[in-house]
């Protein structure tokens, strides 16, 4: 009887435990904490690894990683390469990451040993924009770059980012169609799956579900038929949804074909009902509470029902939003050496 009791009791116990521990789940984010960063680069490359641990990337050949959550950075100049923009970056711990440069030149440098030294490992060709990074696992990434005699440029890697080589069979790119660097994020793998959101005079969704050897594309409603419109970035909630945002980065203010959730089940698009306050360059879906974050130059939004409605989270502004690869943590980077993470 009395193990039967002290059962019970337990049982209640954890229970109630559960129960307070889902009713003390944040039920929306409570803005930024910005933290405290020695340079004054603007940084488009993001690659958090912890709460504690990430990394970034960005103009003047800046790099910067922290190991106590923003306490403290060790930062330098890649390679010395001090007039490159270094807007893709991809961590694989504390030691080692590889950073990939927009162009002029357009290079991939790798360290492994915390930024103390910087190794050459790809260059492309002097009409190369390289604009976004993605890894599928651990160790096979690709490279997302702006089209080259029709097709688009997509380098490929299977050992960590030490060699590159291009896929066999790449997707092509209409007249004025064009990809966006600015959060990196406009080439996304899953598993076998790889997708490319672009903009410019089309704004397309191409979808390879064989990592790259044959592609679909899907036309969007986002705004375009310029060169400043279009998806900057893209994020994956599962089962086949992407969403992403972008819109007009000269007109920060336009609300109209900014965001948008494709379904690939239907291989159609879903337009929210609310979106977000004006154009945004970075989305991740924040699997932890399924929450979505935008973030853009003029501030940022959240989306607790899968992108149908955004409100506002802040009026501060960012270029890239990223999550931690071990626990979910939320950072973000923007102009003049912004960097925060998201309180919730």
């Amino acid at each position: 009887m009395i193990k039967r009791k002290l059962l019970a009791l337990s049982l209640l116990v954890a229970l109630f435990s559960c129960k307070k521990s889902e009713e003390n789940l944040a039920d929306k984010p409570s803005g930024w904490n910005i933290l405290v960063t020695p340079i004054e680069s603007s940084l488009r490359g993001l690659s958090p690894l912890t709460s504690e641990i990430a990394w970034a990337s960005g103009s003047n050949g800046v790099w910067l990683r922290t190991i106590d959550g923003g306490k403290t950075w060790d930062h330098g100049v890649v390679a010395g390469l001090d007039t490159v923009d270094f807007r893709s970056i991809h961590a694989f711990d504390a030691m080692t990451a590889i950073v990939v440069s927009a162009g002029q030149p357009a290079v991939i440098y790798k360290t492994v040993d915390g930024g103390n030294s910087w190794e050459l490992k790809h260059q492309e060709n002097e009409f190369a924009f390289l604009d976004g990074i993605s890894f599928a696992s651990a160790s096979r990434g690709f490279v997302l770059g702006d089209p080259f005699e029709g097709k688009w440029t997509i380098l490929q890697t299977a050992n960590q980012g030490n060699t590159w080589y291009p896929l066999d069979s790449l997707p092509e790119a209409a007249d004025g169609e064009a990809a966006f660097a600015a959060s990196a994020t406009s080439l996304l793998a899953e598993g076998n799956q790889l997708w490319l959101g672009t903009g410019g005079m089309e704004s397309n969704l191409h979808f390879s579900n064989d990592m790259g050897e044959s592609w679909e594309k899907y036309s969007t409603p986002f705004v375009q038929g310029e060169s400043s419109q279009g998806i900057f970035s893209i994020a994956s909630m599962g089962g086949g949804e992407i969403v992403g945002v972008g819109g007009d980065y000269l007109n920060e203010e336009m609300q109209e074909g900014i965001a948008g959730i494709f379904v690939l089940s239907n291989k159609e698009w879903v337009k929210p009902q609310q979106g977000p306050g004006g154009y945004r360059s970075g989305v991740v879906y924040f699997s932890k509470l399924k929450w979505l974050i935008a973030v853009g130059p003029a501030g940022s939004d959240y989306s607790t029902d899968g992108g149908i409605i955004w409100q506002p989270i802040s009026a501060d502004g960012f270029h890239a939003v990223k999550i931690g690869h071990a626990d979910g943590s939320v950072w973000a980077s923007g102009a003049k050496g912004k960097i925060a993470k998201l309180n919730y």
